[in-house]
């Protein structure tokens, strides 16, 4: 049987420049996050009680902290849908054979990293924690990918790509499955009868902010008051919105929504939550390292992350007819796989749902540490494997 490619489905002039457009404000974002994220550490160990302080203020119906993680996490995953729904009609995910090493790869992505989690707290009661090396932050990925990976082909950020939709995907099932305690059922129905309601007025071409808006709020309030964590409406409105344009239409809702929404996203809301929740003090010093949380995340981030992908990708390739495009090499994809374990936004998100005070810290700290690990080895090989590239171009 003849070997079929891996390769992302080819795009039109207008479709590869929202994509480019795409990158370049999650770029943008990740560097923001990453100095927001300094600045929290920093603030956080300078002068804990006025973080702490900031975090617990009240203001409104959520204090700081729940505006962070619960709303602007919310735009984040709303963004986060949009691309998803999109990249299954129109991207990379619309034809089986283009998306099978990626897809497979982000699964054993998540997997793997768990599996090591858990072998690392075996017998303690920190299971709990075992999806917070799960997921790949694609914006710092991108970041670190924009500045050591100018000559690397075009087909590795489009892997990249792919992976960190699939693996959004996976983490947000998680969260709504694992993480939710408790359900009151009457908010939930009425958060399913106003995402109903945005889905017909999407069927019904209604455009107006003055009808879509009040919809998406409601449902989001209704869904943080069912105990389901409120970023799970954010996706589900993202999965509901129009990607598919009318005749006529030069764009559809959705591209329109990403266009606007993108660099509000990745610049604010982004950091804004990184700013909100990387406030850790580092007070462990080198005792941390023997904390079965800290060992387990960053062992997930660091070496659980880049064997899974290269497992999955290895195995998809070996026993189907895909295969790695013909520009990425495995080395290539070595510098990939570490660099996707780069896991901030959602890893930090994932700590906070799953332990309370001390031990979200260590956590959290983990996450840092073991994203830093990971970037930095990341960049390292991709960095040689640029220079490797940009000679070849020569």
């Amino acid at each position: 049987m003849p070997r079929l490619p891996f390769r992302i489905a080819r795009s039109d002039a207008r479709e590869a420049s929202f994509i480019g457009t795409l990158l370049r404000s999650e770029t943008v974002g990740g560097v923001v996050a990453l100095i927001a994220a300094a600045a929290a550490v920093i603030w956080a160990n300078l002068d804990y009680s006025s973080y702490q302080s900031l975090r617990h203020h009240g203001l409104g119906p959520l204090d700081v902290e729940h505006w962070a993680a619960d709303g602007a996490l919310t735009l984040f995953f709303f963004v986060a849908g949009l691309e998803l729904k999109r990249e299954f009609l129109l991207g990379s995910l619309r034809r089986p054979v283009d998306a099978a090493v990626p897809v497979v790869a982000a699964i054993c992505g998540v997997a793997v990293p768990a599996l090591v989690y858990v072998a690392a707290n075996h017998g303690t009661s920190n299971l709990r924690g075992w999806a917070i090396p799960a997921a790949t932050d694609i914006a710092f990925a991108l970041a670190v990918l924009a500045v050591v990976g100018s000559a690397l082909p075009a087909s590795l950020r489009a892997f990249l790509l792919t992976l960190a939709v699939v693996d959004d995907l996976i983490v947000i099932v998680i969260i709504a499955v694992f993480y939710t305690d408790t359900v009151h059922l009457g908010a939930l129905l009425g958060a399913v009868a106003a995402l109903a309601a945005y889905g017909v007025m999407q069927r019904l071409r209604v455009s107006t902010p003055l009808v879509l808006l009040p919809l998406a709020v409601a449902a989001w309030w209704l869904v943080h008051e069912s105990g389901v964590h409120a970023t799970i409406a954010g996706v589900v409105l993202g999965l509901l919105t129009r990607v598919l344009p009318d005749p006529g239409e030069d764009t559809s809702p959705a591209e329109h929504l990403e266009h606007q929404l993108s660099p509000i996203s990745a610049s604010i809301a982004v950091p804004f939550f990184a700013l909100m929740s990387a406030g850790v003090q580092l007070t462990g010093g080198l005792g941390l390292v023997k904390h079965p949380i800290v060992i387990g995340v960053v062992l997930g981030l660091v070496l659980g992350k880049p064997v899974g992908i290269l497992l999955g990708s290895w195995l998809v390739t070996h026993l189907s007819p895909a295969e790695l495009d013909v520009e990425v090499s495995w080395r290539d994809l070595i510098g990939l796989a570490v660099l996707a374990g780069v896991g901030f936004t959602v890893s930090l998100l994932v700590s906070d749902l799953s332990f309370p005070g001390g031990r979200a810290e260590e956590a959290k700290t983990a996450v840092l540490v073991g994203s830093l690990l990971a970037g930095l080895l990341g960049a390292l090989i991709l960095g040689r494997r640029n220079r490797h590239h940009r000679e070849l171009g020569r």
